[in-house]
């Protein structure tokens, strides 16, 4: 009987101390998932910002990489991001890699913070984001709780994991069999298999400086683990490229490649030299068990990055071979920067509905010109093509709709929230302007049909509205994809322009009439055409001032 009590005891004890460890971890996550997230939400526009400017070289690109993940402390987020940034057109392959070397060091912020054990500050962190994510007001300083929040959190969770290791520690079998781990690959295997489950190599790397702290795992075998997070650390990219266009799987190779190498030259030097290395990384950290898995995480990182950053250009180029050749062209009815076949991140989702707009603008001006084209030279072939367009354009208008209702509906950075109103407005102006090209093509198949004849004046009047619309068009296109107000007053003028054009044409169109130079028919073709052209100029230039709205808001 007592037998059976005390295993119940033991059993018990077990079960305590791995549901402490899941707990623990699972509050570790989650805090580095809320820290994260927060950032991105305050300050996602921004910092897309501060990466476009930045990176144009790319070893001030590396510096913006160890920054910007040190400040977000996941390389995880920060790699899935300049991912999307290369997918969404924001950022080239060259620029890419530099922020994903950098990555890689800033990503080690995280096991420095750890290894200085802050867990006993943990509540105030708590209580601070609690504070400020409920009970404040604006947006953005609940965004800042969400980060205090999340930091407070994560180390509440290393406290917890702490706590269990500590039992562990006193279990001889279990002291013995993590002490016993010397089998380099298998360290490799642990350390890539942990990290590709749990996504985040700071969390891997964070329980085994904890395992280490407690004297369960020797710092030799830590090395190796650490070399393992290093590849594991490149799935998350890859999953998050599958569905994106090629240089995005290039950016995510780009993370890969340097990543694979790096540990091989890691693994080499450890190979040859594994006691000099100990000893330097045991001199360095006095001692301090956590601290010396957190120095040797990061001379790691920076010791690979020393050594690849001078082969940048060939790693790039590298990629182009194991991704050849060129996105196919998307057919005209697809969504192509948005939408489940291509990479998602809320710091790029206004940017990328903002490019199929764009897109989508230009295809309804092209129809424009093509339905007046077909009018003016009763081209019947070209007729088709406008009503072929125009189903396309329809169908992106229903699925960019349905994008930035989804987008409603998602946390996204505040100032980018902001500006989601303002792409419904414009999403439905581009589709009038496709109405208006698809009008016109219907009475191009009229002219045809009745055999309708055109003055030369009239012509010349479709063709200088035209000429003004498709400017205007431009202009407003122009500034809302860019962002560009330098055109705004050239809109205004034009609009304004186009108004007294349309009136100038119609008064001169009843004066045709009257002298019997037109027929009736023919008289109100043209009569409505030159209306819808101006309501094109006016649906053109709402397109450019929702720009300025979403500054006003």
């Amino acid at each position: 009987m007592c037998g059976t009590a005390q295993k119940w005891r033991e059993f018990m004890s077990a079960l305590s101390v791995i549901l402490g460890l899941m707990g623990g971890l699972g509050l570790f996550l989650y805090g580095m998932k809320l820290m994260s997230d927060g950032l991105e939400k305050m300050a996602g526009a921004k910092m897309r910002s501060v990466l476009e400017f930045f990176t144009k070289n790319r070893f001030i690109g590396m510096l913006v990489g160890v920054i910007f993940t040190a400040i977000i402390q996941s390389s995880n987020a920060t790699t899935v991001m300049v991912v999307s940034f290369v997918n969404s057109g924001l950022m080239n392959l060259m620029q890419a890699a530099g922020v994903i070397m950098g990555a890689n060091i800033g990503t080690t912020v995280t096991s420095q913070l750890i290894s200085f054990n802050l867990s006993e500050w943990a509540p105030m962190f708590v209580m601070l984001g609690v504070i400020l994510a409920m009970f404040c007001k604006n947006q953005k300083v609940n965004r800042l709780g969400d980060v205090i929040l999340g930091f407070g959190i994560l180390f509440m969770g290393l406290s917890t994991m702490s706590s269990s290791m500590a039992v562990l520690k006193e279990s001889g079998e279990v002291a013995r069999l993590l002490g016993s781990l010397e089998n380099h690959y298998l360290g490799i295997l642990v350390g890539f298999v942990v990290t590709s489950i749990l996504q985040s190599s700071s969390a891997t790397v964070g329980v085994v400086l904890l395992l280490a702290s407690q004297g369960l795992l020797d710092i030799r075998i830590c090395f190796f683990i650490i070399i393992g997070c290093n590849i594991g650390a490149c799935v998350s990219a890859m999953l998050a490229s599958l569905g994106g266009r090629k240089d995005a799987k290039r950016a995510a190779w780009i993370h890969l490649l340097f990543n694979i190498v790096g540990s091989l030259a890691i693994l080499i030097a450890l190979t040859v030299a594994l006691e000099p290395i100990t000893a330097f990384i045991e001199y360095i950290s006095g001692g301090n068990l956590g601290r010396e898995v957190a120095n040797a995480h990061t001379i790691i990182k920076v010791v690979e990055v020393i050594l690849l950053f001078p082969f940048i250009q060939w790693i790039v180029k590298l990629t182009y071979k194991i991704v050849p050749g060129e996105d196919e062209s998307m057919e005209k009815g697809e969504l192509e920067f948005i939408g489940e076949k291509n990479v998602f991140s809320p710091t790029t989702a206004v940017f990328d509905a903002t490019r199929e707009l764009e897109r989508m603008g230009y295809m309804a001006m092209a129809n424009l010109k093509r339905a007046m084209d077909a009018l003016l030279n009763m081209d019947e072939k070209k007729i088709r093509k406008v009503y072929e367009v125009e189903k396309n354009i329809d169908a992106l208008n229903e699925a960019i709709t349905d994008y930035l209702v989804a987008l409603n509906q998602t946390t996204i950075p505040v100032d980018d929230a902001k500006s989601v109103g303002g792409l419904f407005h414009v999403t439905n102006d581009i589709e009038r302007i496709g109405d208006h090209a698809e009008n016109i093509a219907d009475a191009a198949k009229m002219r045809i049909e009745q055999n309708l004849d055109l003055s030369q004046q009239a012509r010349a009047g479709l063709t200088q509205m035209l000429e003004m619309v498709i400017q205007i068009t431009t202009y407003s296109l122009d500034m809302f994809s860019n962002n560009n107000q330098e055109r705004l007053q050239e809109i205004l003028a034009l609009e304004d322009q186009v108004d007294e054009l349309e009136r100038r044409l119609q008064q001169e169109h009843v004066e045709r009439l009257t002298r019997n130079e037109c027929t009736p028919a023919a008289g109100m073709i043209y009569s409505d055409i030159i209306s819808g052209m101006e309501r094109v100029a006016d649906h053109a230039t709402n397109i450019a001032l929702s720009i300025m709205e979403d500054a006003e808001n």
